[in-house]
């Protein structure tokens, strides 16, 4: 039971319809097709919508250190689901790269022929140190995931968002709370960060995993009968992560209330909601990291090596080609007449060799073409979609 989201002439988030409506539309002249950031494929009325009155529909987000799971809930019908692969250890390992090549760079600048006190150094400027402040790794995971939710809130009338809540004081060796029992580590700060960001979207209501009143996420998804796989939760695919991302946006339209009866008293779930097969999609950001070798997207980075002796920099990084694409564009190339779509991961210009590299969105390498054979779809907007 596919959904198509509508929005309208001015922008505006309206009810999803069926595709076979939005074929209509479009054939008629009312509604042109266009695609998000998100590869969700959508359509904008040109002129003035029948109504605008709209539907409840939820999203949710379970947050993850290396992945995490959103879903898109209505009443009806489950109109997406995404898989995120998380920046956290990708954007750790640059961190330590940058403090690695920092260290040298200082480290050379000393002249070490002169007495301690005499040596250049550099002086402290000002007071950089801030409270709050989010590790790098943490806060752009959580980036990714408000940009999602944002990019989803463009096309879905989203009318509140549900996030879960991880306790992270607890020693995971021992499996015990920890002594400080505060609840605080930089994981917890970066969920508040989140939630402070999306409330600026849609209200947002709090769920916790290990809740066992009803309203736990584990109790939720036993009720709806759906099914998570524990075993391997590294696999893209809807049962490991975005299974949670639907249970929590129909968090949103079951309530778990008291009852009393005849005979008994307790509480219950209340409310309709009907999950249903939906699109999947799996989003990225440009590169990866394979066996400790990071691949992909590069700024370019002046200071990645030491010189050599003429004072030349070997080059690194940089995203513009001789052939009019980008790194990161997404562009369908064709060799020996098959046809392929991927992202410009980089580029030959000798003399002899001018061709493209095209990869997927784990920036595996799809193969190597010819500027001729490449065609741009869209530019590069920092996501990879599959």
């Amino acid at each position: 039971m596919n959904r198509v989201p509508v929005v309208s002439k001015e922008g505006k988030p309206l009810m999803p319809t069926k595709p076979s409506r939005a074929r209509r539309w479009i054939k008629e002249g009312k509604a042109v097709g266009k695609w998000s950031d998100l590869g969700v494929y959508y359509v904008q009325l040109t002129t003035p919508p029948s109504a605008e009155e709209v539907q409840p529909i939820a999203v949710g987000v379970d947050p993850g250190k290396s992945y995490s799971g959103v879903g898109v809930q209505s009443a009806k019908c489950t109109l997406l689901q995404l898989h995120l692969i998380l920046p956290f250890g990708r954007v750790k390992k640059r961190m330590e790269t940058r403090a690695m090549l920092r260290r040298g760079r200082r480290g050379r600048r000393i002249n070490r022929d002169v007495p301690f006190k005499q040596r250049n150094y550099r002086q402290c400027r000002f007071d950089n140190r801030k409270q709050c402040k989010l590790p790098p790794s943490i806060k752009a995971s959580r980036q990714l995931e408000l940009r999602v939710v944002k990019e989803l809130a463009a096309i879905f009338p989203v009318t509140a968002i549900g996030y879960e809540r991880v306790r992270a004081d607890i020693d995971q060796t021992k499996r015990k709370r920890a002594k400080s029992g505060k609840g605080f580590s930089p994981v917890m700060t970066g969920q508040n960060w989140a939630i402070s960001q999306m409330e600026k979207i849609a209200p947002v209501y709090v769920r916790h995993g290990w809740q066992k009143d009803g309203n736990g996420t584990s109790q939720l998804r036993t009720q709806l009968g759906l099914e998570k796989d524990l075993v391997n939760k590294s696999i893209a695919k809807p049962e490991t992560h975005a299974v949670d991302g639907v249970t929590l946006a129909c968090g949103y339209l079951i309530k778990y209330v008291p009852f009393t009866g005849s005979n008994s008293h307790g509480y219950t779930h209340k409310g309709n909601v009907n999950v249903t097969p939906s699109p999947f999609k799996i989003i990225t950001r440009l590169g990866a990291v394979k066996r400790g070798k990071e691949y992909g997207f590069f700024r370019r980075q002046l200071h990645f090596e030491v010189p050599d002796k003429s004072g030349a920099r070997k080059r690194k990084g940089g995203t513009i080609t001789p052939f009019g694409v980008r790194i990161g564009d997404l562009v369908r190339a064709e060799k020996a007449g098959k046809v392929y779509i991927g992202y410009v991961s980089g580029f030959t210009d000798t003399k002899k060799t001018k061709n493209v590299s095209v990869c997927d969105y784990t920036w595996k390498r799809i193969g190597q073409f010819v500027p001729s054979k490449i065609k741009l779809i869209r530019r590069n907007n920092g996501l990879c979609v599959a």
